[in-house]
């Protein structure tokens, strides 16, 4: 029976690749692409398993085992980056993941098309600004005499260098996160709502709904399984967290709350050149994040029936 089902398989394939052969060939260059810079890279992983030297290469370099995770998961550092990662992303995952929910829906609701598409363009913009022009804003806007300190000196706070103060900097990448990616990511929320019937808006407003009850009752569960697989994906990159940002942001006064485990692996692995070492800090991360992308792709499955597979 194995055999059969594999032989119609087969006979399927067949058919379908003669039937779409051009869009099989277009698919080339895209599997070239995960082949070459995702999936070949991963045989570097064994590096951390290994103490590497570039001389002896990967292959020649002494195998041993664990020994770098075990200094890793003892090291002074494990618990402060472990910490830091963890609150930085649920913070990002609390307050910057719905806001560009909210947006799309704030945006949906204007009758004013010509306003819209302003709102659509004033927040889009920030996205397409180079990394380093928007860490060099947000330190001069948090710098003494920058914009948000004169702000604040108005309703009585003090002037000061606020990217010095170690307890200020995750609120300061959270709202800096918010700013630069609300516009850009309400776009796929957008779409989905444009996928809304919008007969379903003209039936509840006949029978007397306000539009607060239409978007709690029409807007809200029509762009729930996009909801849902944005929330997965959120969550495979959970301790993820943006490394350039952090390094541009960041200085040694400030590492006891901002130093992550990607700004970690930067400095041991390219400044101090504990390539093994950094190297099992990553692999780590990254068995994390499949975890918590597995877990969470389950409970989406279990309690909206939206999941990535």
């Amino acid at each position: 029976m194995r055999k059969t089902a594999e032989a119609s398989f087969s006979v399927r394939f067949k058919r379908d690749f003669l039937l779409n052969k051009y869009l099989y060939l277009m698919m080339v260059p895209v599997l070239a692409y995960y082949f070459i810079f995702h999936y070949a890279p991963m045989y570097g992983a064994i590096i951390a398993f290994k103490e590497y030297t570039p001389i002896k290469g990967i292959l020649g370099s002494p195998w041993i085992g664990f020994q770098n995770f075990h200094d890793f998961f003892t090291s002074y550092y494990f618990w402060r980056i472990l910490k830091n990662t963890v609150l930085i992303s649920l913070y990002t995952l609390c307050f910057e993941f719905p806001a560009p929910i909210i947006l799309a829906i704030l945006i949906n609701e204007l009758a004013n098309k010509r306003f819209q598409r302003f709102v659509q363009t004033v927040t889009y913009m920030p996205y397409f600004i180079s990394l380093v022009v928007i860490a060099g804003m947000i330190k001069d806007f948090t710098n003494n005499g920058g914009v948000v300190n004169t702000l604040l000196t108005y309703f009585g706070a003090n002037d000061t260098a606020m990217l010095q103060k170690p307890e200020l900097f995750r609120t300061i990448y959270v709202l800096s996160e918010i700013w630069q990616k609300i516009g850009w990511e309400s776009i796929i929320y957008l779409a989905a709502l444009m996928g809304i019937d919008q007969e379903q808006y003209e039936a509840a407003k006949m029978d007397g709904a306000s539009r607060l009850k239409s978007i709690w009752h029409i807007t809200l569960p029509g762009i729930l399984p996009t909801i849902s697989i944005m929330f997965i994906l959120r969550m495979g990159n959970l301790l993820n967290v943006g490394f350039e940002k952090i390094i541009l942001l960041y200085n040694p006064s400030t590492y006891d709350t901002a130093d992550v485990i990607s700004s970690f692996v930067y400095r041991k692995g390219l400044l101090e050149f504990g390539w093994s070492y950094s190297a099992a800090v990553g692999l780590f991360n990254s068995v994390i994040n499949l975890a918590l992308l597995i877990t969470a792709n389950k409970i989406s499955k279990r309690v909206s029936e939206n999941s990535l597979w």
